[in-house]
């Protein structure tokens, strides 16, 4: 261990409780926010059409979707617009329309609007109703929960001891907790593939939190700062790596398809509070717990 790790360890060994103190206050701002959320919006997220039901329509390119949404927006309910690109040109293919009115209320409207007839050949429809919607929510809200319930057996099974294993499931809380926040403040409607990217996290979450649980009470070479540093070397190379990856990815296909680039965006936010979650809340409890068993 170099003089300036030695210098960083040195420092983390003052102060590692009061770090704990940003942790502490982004989860109580976090679960304030949300109570704050589920009163006036009677959920947890704001839906996009697959989980509320609706109407989606696909419209050759060409069009002026700044124009198209300001000229629907009062004829259309909840009216979501985006465009499809070519990823090396950047050239219009297609807009999609998103929107809770009825096929026909919808198809009406837009022939109006355009002056055309809508066919097989220059649009495509889909409308998926607001019970099947609503019940595909629920279980996908249940699959998560069943998910992250199992998360917690199996790290109390490998751990077996309470503030070490509370301590993981506390940082993959939080990492789920606070990426739901802040999708919610960017005013990101959640698809049901938006869903299934937070189920992802749970997984992002725990690897690292195992990982740096297993080296700080399952090893005994070296003491428990180059125990700390050893799991923060492979475990910031494996987040950061991932991160990466996911950035990459979400910037190919934003152009052309916003089912996979919410599930990448969702995954970066995640990944980014995995790393505050881990390094900063987890270390600091764990360190905290060996320094008072020895004790």
């Amino acid at each position: 261990m170099d003089e300036e790790t030695k210098q960083t360890m040195n420092f983390h060994d003052k102060y590692y409780k009061l770090l704990l103190l940003i942790p502490i206050i982004l989860l109580a701002f976090s679960l304030i926010y949300m109570v704050n959320f589920y009163n006036q919006n009677n959920d947890f997220l704001y839906k996009d059409i697959s989980l509320t039901g609706g109407t989606t329509v696909t419209l050759q390119g060409g069009l002026d979707i700044s124009k198209l949404k300001l000229d629907l927006s009062d004829k259309l309910e909840d009216l979501n617009i985006r465009e499809i690109s070519d990823i090396i040109t950047q050239e219009q293919k297609a807009v999609v329309l998103g929107t809770k009115a009825s096929g026909d209320q919808t198809r009406q409207v837009l022939e109006n609007y355009l002056g055309y007839k809508l066919t097989e050949e220059n649009s495509s429809f889909e409308f998926t109703g607001s019970s099947l919607s609503e019940s595909f929510y629920k279980q996908l809200l249940i699959a998560i929960l069943f998910a992250f319930v199992l998360m917690a057996v199996v790290v109390f099974i490998i751990f077996r001891t309470f503030v070490p294993s509370t301590a993981v499931i506390i940082s993959a809380f939080a990492d789920i907790l606070m990426t739901l926040v802040f999708v919610n403040m960017l005013g990101m409607k959640i698809s049901s593939a938006g869903i299934v990217a937070f189920l992802m996290l749970i997984g992002y979450s725990v690897d690292t939190d195992i990982l740096l649980t297993t080296r700080l009470l399952k090893r005994r070479e070296g003491n428990l700062n180059n125990r700390i540093f050893g799991a923060f070397k492979t475990g910031i190379t494996m987040t950061l790596t991932s991160l990466l990856a996911v950035l990459f990815a979400f910037l190919v296909v934003k152009s052309f398809s916003a089912t996979l680039s919410q599930i990448f965006l969702i995954l970066i936010i995640g990944l980014c509070f995995d790393i505050l979650n881990t390094w900063i809340t987890n270390v600091s409890i764990l360190k905290w717990y060996v320094k008072e068993k020895r004790e």
